[in-house]
């Protein structure tokens, strides 16, 4: 179709902001998009009158399964599954281990699921990157576009857009690797692998380590759990030449200076953590202080991310909850995020990842025709996302509410005339319709004389409902007429129900008085709101300034590594375990954490500490030469005889 969207708010890029103007799109693509005065629109073009909303580029999520089936493990065979099992079962001329598959090829696996698709559009994204996450090395993720009304092969946008890596063997029914350091030593030995099969072709057809090497020039997304495994992974980027994409767990702050150094892009998803119960003294003792301090800083990671310079794409993976994307992008930027910093984080910086700015993440000609039209400005708090346009393809999210806010001039009509003067009932009543969102308006009623009340009003489509109560207020009673026992009309609540006719901006309806009395009422839009009585009466609260990160977290964390003193100790006995063995009435300088002088009367320098070790002996730190202690992730490779290739380097756990 060929369609003109005219007056609106176009944000063409993250950067890039026109007010008053148009978008084109025809057959799916872009094909012109400025200010509305220099656009010539096509004869034939559909016109949609955008005036008051705002265009977006369509969002990209850089970490889906979307269409995708989910891995099953293979049955093992012989034994009936029991004992050991050292090599694959995988049919084929593929690689040793299960656990490695980069022939795997989520394009082929691909299916348009219906369902999956509707729940992203309603976040507002257009186009997805999707793999089968399972294994070591996962294979080949895909670009696709959330249009349901198409067929696969028109929403393929990139069939090998990233190659997909993680430490976690997934459906892999083979023993090994049964750690962390067995996954590493499996990936790197691939590599390796991979290097030789190349340089020797004819020697083995492994067609797993052939696609290994034919994605080399691909982008490559590694899944991670912490931010400590983040660093691991840039590690063994590091040895094998690969710069990996980092698909975080959203703890990145943790180790930030680190993780710079890295010159990884992360994705990192918004599922902060839920506030703890606290109410009960026996929970909140159960409770870890690091548990509380993740809570406390985790909205703040993606933009302590920025401020360090660092680039990153956010998701909605891991939320288990998709309904509070958007709360929590808007929680990210009460910390410090700007719209500009999100919009980039969701369009741009996954398009230039994936080499995909030729098919999305602006509006520019020749493009998908993916964007989305909103109410507001993309973060704010009453924006609604009313349509989601894919390849072309309108999905409508939402309706527009409508708008009943503004000033009336209410009139009350009883049977046989219309109230003027019963006491505060009076010609010059106002209705004050107010408040942050259209759907939930709030009610303030300005009677003819005395002080404005607080009422209700209730709206649903063109339908309406008010009730408010002047007698509150009311000091001096309208007399009653003779032989009339009923209270004064305005003793208590009005109740009013009609509708609203939008080409007039009118009320109109009936009700009763307080005493019973009938009435039909009308009510005259004079003004709209202002754009202070628009706003939401109950105000965002800023966050908490937030607790300096510590080293590690929890209570005996450091902000900053302890300061290294300059020591002597005086007098000791020291042994050496050297040739000089025992030393008595002897002296020991320690500066910078490394021993400097040993003898007798040595000078303190100037800021020194000085240890009396009259009666008290030195000795070296004892070495334990076979520990397990802070090994991460599994202490041992224990499914072979031999694994000599693992490195207990690589998984020490910093803390």
């Amino acid at each position: 179709g060929l369609y003109a969207f005219t007056h609106a708010t176009i944000q063409t890029d993250y950067q890039t902001q026109l007010k008053d103007a148009t978008l084109v799109i025809r057959e799916g693509k872009i094909v012109a998009v400025g200010p509305t005065a220099t656009i010539k629109i096509p004869a034939g073009a559909v016109v949609q009158d955008l005036s008051g909303q705002y265009v977006y580029p369509g969002l990209v999520d850089m970490f889906t399964s979307y269409g995708v089936p989910e891995a099953k493990a293979p049955e093992r065979q012989g034994r009936r599954g029991s004992g050991p099992q050292f090599d694959s079962q995988k049919p084929g001329a593929f690689d040793w281990n299960q656990a490695i598959h980069p022939e795997v090829n989520a394009a082929e696996l691909f299916k348009i699921n219906a369902e999956q698709a509707k729940a992203y559009r309603a976040l507002g994204f257009g186009a997805v990157l999707t793999q089968q996450p399972d294994g070591v090395m996962r294979g080949t993720a895909a670009l696709v576009s959330l249009n349901s009304d198409r067929k696969e092969n028109e929403v393929l946008l990139l069939d090998r857009a990233a190659s997909g890596l993680s430490f976690d063997k997934g459906t892999s029914t083979q023993d090994y690797p049964s750690s962390l350091m067995g996954s590493i030593a499996l990936l790197r030995q691939t590599y390796l692998d991979a290097q030789w099969n190349q340089r020797n072709p004819r020697r083995e057809q492994n067609l797993s380590l052939l696609a290994l090497t034919q994605q080399k020039s691909l982008p490559a997304l590694f899944e991670v759990r912490d931010k400590n495994s983040a660093l691991r992974a840039d590690r063994v980027g590091d040895e094998t030449g690969v710069q990996y994409i980092i698909k975080g767990h959203g703890d990145e702050y943790q180790r930030l200076p680190e993780l710079k150094t890295t010159g990884a892009t992360f994705v990192v998803p918004v599922n902060f953590p839920e506030a703890y119960q606290v109410e009960d003294v026996y929970d909140a003792q159960r409770i870890a202080l690091e548990d509380m301090q993740h809570w406390e800083q985790a909205p703040a990671n993606a933009a302590r991310l920025k401020q360090a310079g660092v680039a990153f794409c956010l998701t909605a993976a891991d939320l288990k909850d998709k309904t509070k994307f958007w709360p929590n992008l808007r929680k990210a930027a009460r910390y410090g995020l700007s719209e500009q910093d999100i919009l980039q984080a969701l369009t741009a910086t996954p398009a230039r990842l994936l080499r995909a700015e030729g098919e999305v993440g602006s509006l520019k000609p020749g493009l998908q025709a993916n964007f989305l039209v909103c109410s507001r400005p993309l973060l704010a708090d009453d924006n609604v996302l009313l349509d989601n346009w894919v390849q072309g393809e309108r999905y409508q999210l939402s309706t527009l509410p409508a708008d009943y806010r503004g000033v009336y001039a209410l009139q009350l009509t009883t049977a046989d005339k219309i109230l003027k003067n019963e006491a505060r009932i009076g010609a010059d009543m106002r209705l004050l319709i107010q408040g942050g969102k259209p759907e939930t308006p709030e009610l303030r009623v300005v009677p003819a004389a005395g002080d404005t009340v607080r009422g209700t009003i209730m709206v649903s489509t063109e339908l309406a409902t008010l009730v408010f109560n002047l007698a509150d207020k009311v000091k001096n009673k309208t007399a009653k007429s003779n032989n009339d026992s009923r209270p004064p009309a305005d003793a208590g609540a009005i109740r009013l129900s009609g509708y609203y006719a939008p080409e007039t901006k009118t009320f109109r309806g009936d009700g009763q008085l307080a005493d019973g009395t009938p009435v039909t009422w009308s009510a005259r839009r004079l003004e709209e709101a202002s754009r202070q009585a628009r706003r939401d009466t109950a105000k965002t609260p800023k966050p908490l300034v937030l607790s300096a990160v510590t080293y590690p977290m929890g209570a005996y964390g450091l902000s900053a590594p302890p300061a290294q003193e300059v020591v002597l100790i005086k007098n000791a006995t020291v042994w050496t375990s050297e040739k000089a063995g025992k030393l008595e009435n002897t002296d020991v300088l320690l500066s910078g954490g490394k021993i400097q002088k040993i003898g007798r009367n040595l000078a303190a320098p100037t800021g020194a500490r000085t240890l009396d070790g009259t009666g008290k002996h030195l000795t070296p730190g004892i070495i334990d030469e076979h520990s397990h202690l802070a090994i991460a992730e599994g202490v041992n490779e224990g499914t072979q005889a031999v694994t000599s290739e693992v490195r207990i380097g690589d998984v020490i756990d910093p803390e």
